[in-house]
């Protein structure tokens, strides 16, 4: 028997950072210097996985260079199959520990972004958390994008339980047994977008709860292309599409959807009046309404290629 004064060895938990990336070996470089730099404080240890999604490997040399110099364990595996929730299944089917962290490819964190997630976790005694991921623009970013709200998201108070419908996989720490319970856990039917949802979705059915940390802050980064009116479009159509196919959208809301849809039409010539970023928010939300209404209807204009770039 151990006496009052004999320390007791605790295990320290592990966390496994697990990254999805295709074709992005400049912002992988960045985010594994920044994830390299994760304060601890001793309360867990962590090691950091990168799921390749590109057949060509294109992510390796980055990766081996970095495992041999990080601080901590760097490893390496490769997705063949173009589809992000497969790729997130195999990175969780490699993943140790107690618990899985999510961040993207092009995200880079604050050096206590792990170390805020996990105390969150604990605090209100979570089965997960997210935290807010901010757009980090270009010099020569357009006006509509910097003071739109096309590149904001949600945001709430710390240790608020959030609804499945505003969730991501961008920034998360979740338990294991989470992941272990669901079918998947990602569903590859989603493997254009909406697979992180539609999991959260799923746990939340299971009785989970997550909540938000928000001051566990990642800086995602705009290139320019993301800028692009047209491609926001399409992402517009593509998040519709997916809201309708990973069960986001009722029949009511699909209605709404095609009532919402000429009245944007009605008020978009306002909207140019008030300035260009008005008009290309609404602009934005109209197209993802427009892409409910076509997904319903059978009509596919985004095509099933997950939109990262």
């Amino acid at each position: 028997m151990l006496s009052p004064t004999e320390p007791i060895d605790t295990p320290v938990p592990l966390i496994s950072v697990c990254v999805c990336t295709y074709k992005r070996p400049a912002f992988l470089d960045v985010l594994l210097r920044k994830l390299d730099q994760q304060v601890t404080n001793g309360l867990f240890r962590f090691a950091i996985l990168i799921a390749d999604n590109d057949a060509n490997e294109s992510a390796r040399s980055i990766v081996e260079s970095w495992a041999g110099r990080a601080a901590v364990p760097v490893s390496y595996i490769v997705e063949p199959r173009q589809n992000i929730a497969i790729a997130r299944n195999a990175s969780v089917a490699t993943a140790t520990g107690e618990f899985v962290a999510f961040i993207d490819d092009d995200e880079e964190p604050l050096g206590d972004w792990l170390h805020t997630l996990y105390q969150t976790l604990l605090k209100y005694r979570a089965d997960g958390v997210l935290g807010p991921v901010l757009p980090k623009f270009e010099d020569n970013a357009p006006a509509w994008a910097v003071k739109g709200q096309v590149f904001q998201r949600p945001g709430f108070e710390t240790g608020t339980a959030i609804p499945w419908k505003i969730t991501g996989a961008g920034n998360v720490l979740l338990k294991r047994e989470v992941l272990q319970e669901l079918d998947g856990p990602f569903n590859p039917l989603l493997g254009a977008g909406g697979e992180d949802t539609d999991l959260f979705r799923r746990a939340m059915e299971r009785g989970r709860v997550f909540v938000w940390s928000a001051e566990a802050v990642c800086y995602e980064r705009v290139p320019p292309e993301r800028t692009r009116i047209s491609f926001q479009l399409r992402r517009a159509l593509l998040r519709g599409k997916t809201a309708v196919r990973g069960h986001r959208a009722s029949w009511s809301g699909i209605i709404k959807s095609a009532i919402a849809v000429p009245l944007y039409v009605v008020i978009l010539p306002v909207c140019l009046v008030l300035g260009s970023h008005i008009f290309v928010t609404y602009l934005v939300r109209s197209f993802d309404h427009l892409g409910k209404v076509l997904a319903s209807c059978g009509i596919d204009f985004a095509g099933d290629k997950y939109i990262s770039s």
